[in-house]
């Protein structure tokens, strides 16, 4: 799957979500979604969490 076809699923289901569920669902399912994209990312290899706290993966 491409990450436009990604993306475009995303929205559909975001729109979904807000159509029958509310600002509140969305809001719940817009947070998992982002989590989900971070973890997705770290597991990948595309996302150093090390890089982004500051600490250095060399050993002292």
């Amino acid at each position: 799957m491409s990450t436009t076809q990604t993306a475009l699923f995303v929205g559909l289901v975001l729109g979904i979500v807000a159509t029958f569920g509310g600002f509140g669902s969305f809001l719940v399912v817009l947070v998992f979604g982002a989590i989900g994209l971070v973890v997705g990312r770290v597991m990948e290899g595309k996302l150093d969490l090390r890089s982004l706290t500051g600490q250095s993966s060399a050993k002292l």
